[in-house]
């Protein structure tokens, strides 16, 4: 290979190609610099040294990350792109060597040597390589199909080597690598051997893709006549009636084991005669061997044993939950029932309670009790008739409703069945949910319950159906009263520690993988627990609390290596920081303007001050706290009563016309709202007017009316038991709840004195400071 004189001229790094003389080829730029190089090159003599990458994803290449071989090129042809990018046609003319990189900003420029090829092998090997590679490219070109006789016959009468090694090697169709080993094969015998192998291997690649070709056909040409044949014995087995036989076969044997009445087996057999005669070939075959095996799996006269023991009933109720006595009472009584007569009646309950106080829980204990399959079903945000009653088979993709699946998963007709949040069902287009549930839970018609799907009357009243509500007023009233209600109200304090020292503490504790013996704590611990870091009417905070506590128990054994870990009330910080909630204690001194009153919220009762101002104005009315309209019109009806018996309370008639008068409840963030503040509203307003103190452990609670008359509310239990702990000892109350005073435990009632009111004189008799 001889060398020609060093030149230095525009060079262009090429990623992913490599150009050989003689070779044409059209190539997009797009690098800054490369489309400089392109340009300088223009202004001189249209030469360019293009030299390949070694890693085409650098996109700033330096000497080191090129190849020393490349191309000497001449630019035939430019054309600008969209982008800020350009197209060039280049034409190989000499393989040339970088003998260095200069360091330009705007473009590469190289130093490069032409090679040119001088050793020539002598005339005998000459001919030798020439004739191998012809009959190396014979070769390849009839394996590919993408070479045309003309070229072939052009190549073959080609004498010279030289020529015929840079004619093929412009025309092979090579990847970039093995171009740039036939660029750096220097002497003329080398590029000849080079082009020969890379020909054997592409041959040898085509030979084996037309081998692995002619197995693919063999085997579609025997797919094809196997689905000929195939068609050709459905033919004979629909002539034959024979289709789906072993299947049917299959059915009809599960259908004589199945406990069923004989109704429910002729019509089983009337869709498996049907079956019989529908082609596995179709989308109807698979649909009907689906709704089969739907209906064979139905628990159709299938039950479990009921345990009729209540004495173990009793037991398994009361080492699940404290307290819920009505719930458990109901149970039993059921039980009881069934004992007596020997039959199983269906049985509605409907837990109403606040969130957190085991509605749900109640459900497995009272299959656990009665020795019942369980199920649940969640029916919050359910807004399709479809999801109760099932889709009819006409649709793609039907299947059966959430009652019937229920069933098919007990697996036998009498489970215990928990439909969670009832309160929350919604309507759409699709139907109105809650119209579905009256059929599931009316126990004058549920035995022949109809799903769209099964379409075989299911028999539903062997099913303990339990609902549970968190808002009873959410649910229609048809439904509601389906079913037999029990209210589970808030817990006391006293149900908080039994529950959390006898159910939650071990139950956390083992969740944290520790045992009773390497955490206590202590009964003051969990009672601040239950005051100081949890505010609601159930106990889903208070297990939050107290599975933190056994986590950082944990944590402590493990890092600090303690045997044991103890919690009392004073390292209660240390576990769980400072108390989140403080409760609103009673005053210490009577004062005028400022009454106590009692609220119920979802997490149970609350103790509000009601404050009144007068001030000097024309009148005006000033409501503030982020009250409600029923709160606001029940301030109101308090005004209009006070003026109404303005003598009789002292009050001069001017008093309304030069104050104004400011009506405002704490925590103005929390909206609040109902009637049960009127009497609060009223005493205040009357102690401002008549500046008489108000006695600060009197508490009261009642709506009023135009006339003075106190109604009855709502909520008492949870609002006696934030009156407690509030230190309240005297509670007002409307004389019509005196029947719920009654149901209400001594626990919570011990340490009040309960008077009941009938009229605003009363309240106001006992509220105010006597003068």
């Amino acid at each position: 290979m001889n060398t020609i004189t060093n030149m230095i001229i525009p060079a262009l790094a090429l990623r992913g190609n490599a150009i050989l003389p003689g070779m044409i080829a059209h190539l997009d730029v797009g690098r800054a610099k490369s489309i400089s190089a392109v340009e300088k090159a223009m202004l001189l003599d249209q030469e360019i040294f293009m030299v390949a990458q070694q890693d085409p994803d650098i996109e700033d290449p330096d000497i080191h990350d090129l190849y020393r071989i490349g191309t000497l090129c001449h630019i035939r042809q430019i054309v600008k792109m969209p982008k800020n990018q350009i197209r060039i046609m280049v034409e190989g003319i000499v393989r040339a060597r970088m003998e260095e990189l200069t360091g330009r900003d705007d473009y590469l420029e190289a130093a490069v040597e032409r090679l040119e090829d001088e050793e020539y092998p002598d005339a005998l090997h000459q001919e030798a390589l020439l004739q191998e590679l012809k009959v190396s490219f014979s070769t390849y070109a009839s394996l590919n199909e993408g070479i045309g006789p003309e070229v072939v016959d052009n190549l073959m009468i080609i004498e010279e080597l030289d020529y015929l090694v840079e004619k093929l090697g412009a025309i092979l169709p090579l990847e970039w690598e093995k171009r740039q080993q036939l660029l750096e094969a220097l002497t003329l015998a080398e590029q000849a051997e080079c082009l020969c192998l890379q020909l054997r291997n592409e041959a040898s690649i085509l030979s084996i893709r037309h081998e692995i070709g002619e197995r693919l056909k063999d085997r579609l040409d025997q797919n094809q006549k196997d689905y000929v044949l195939r068609e050709q014995l459905k033919l004979i087995r629909e002539e034959l009636g024979e289709e789906g036989e072993a299947e049917a076969d299959k059915f009809e044997e599960a259908v004589d084991k199945l406990e069923a009445s004989d109704e429910v087996k002729n019509r089983i057999r009337e869709e498996i005669k049907r079956f019989r005669g529908i082609s596995s070939q179709t989308p109807e075959y698979a649909v009907g061997r689906t709704y089969i095996s739907t209906l064979l799996k139905m628990p159709w006269d299938k039950r479990s044993a009921d345990n009729d023991d209540l004495s173990y009933a009793r037991d398994v109720l009361d080492q699940d939950h404290y307290g819920l006595e009505k719930a458990k009472e109901r149970i039993l009584e059921f039980l009881a029932v069934r004992k007596l007569t020997g039959k199983s009646q269906a049985s509605i309950l409907c837990l109403v309670g606040p969130p957190g106080t085991g509605k749900t829980s109640i459900g497995k204990s009272i299959a656990k009790a009665l020795g019942r399959e369980y199920v649940r079903l969640s029916l919050g945000g359910v807004h399709d008739e479809a999801e109760v009653r099932g889709h009819r088979r006409t649709y793609v993709g039907a299947m059966p409703g959430r009652i019937a699946t229920a069933l098919k998963t007990a697996g036998v007709k009498n489970p215990v069945i928990v439909l969670d949040e009832i309160d929350k069902l919604s309507a759409s287009y699709k139907g109105e949910t809650a119209s579905a549930m009256l059929e599931v839970l009316d126990a004058e018609q549920n035995n022949k319950f109809e799903d769209h799907y099964i379409e075989i009357p299911i028999d539903l009243s062997e099913v303990f159906f339990v609902t549970t509500a968190n808002d009873p007023s959410a649910i229609p009233q048809p439904l509601y009263d389906r079913m037999d209600v029990i209210e589970i109200s808030s817990y006391t304090e006293n149900e908080k520690f039994h529950i959390a020292k006898e159910h939650l503490l071990p139950k956390q504790i083992e969740s944290a993988g520790l045992t009773p013996k390497q955490l206590t704590v202590s009964d003051k611990a969990l009672t601040s627990i239950i005051g100081d870091y949890t505010r609601e009417a159930g106990v889903r905070s208070l297990e939050r609390r107290i599975g933190s506590l056994c986590r950082k128990a944990a944590r402590i054994i493990l890092e600090e290596g303690k045997k044991k870990v103890s919690v009392t009330d004073k390292k209660l910080v240390d576990f769980l920081g400072q108390p989140v909630h403080t409760v609103n204690r009673v005053n210490e001194t009577d004062e005028v303007g400022i009454v106590r009153g009692l609220a119920w919220t979802a997490m149970g009762g609350e103790t509000l001050e009601v404050e009144v101002n007068l001030m000097p104005g024309e009148g005006e009315f000033i409501l503030t706290g982020q009250l409600g309209d029923v709160m606001k019109e029940s301030a109101q009806a308090g005004t209009s009563y006070i003026r109404s018996a303005a003598k009789e309370l002292g009050i001069e008639d001017e008093a309304f016309r030069k104050q104004d008068i400011h009506i405002h409840i704490p925590e103005g963030a929390v909206p609040k709202d109902g009637p049960s503040a009127g009497v609060t509203m009223i005493t205040a307003m009357v102690s401002a007017f008549t500046n008489r103190p108000v006695y600060a452990n009197v508490a009261m609670t009642g709506e009023i009316t135009l006339r003075g008359r106190v109604l009855p509310i709502g909520g008492l239990k949870e609002k006696l038991l934030a009156a407690k702990k509030a230190g309240i000892t005297k509670v007002l109350v409307p004389e019509a709840n005196k029947r719920d005073v009654k149901e209400i435990s001594s626990e919570i009632t011990d340490g009040l004195t309960i008077l009941y009111m009938t009229h605003v004189s009363q309240v106001l008799k006992e509220a105010l400071v006597k003068v």
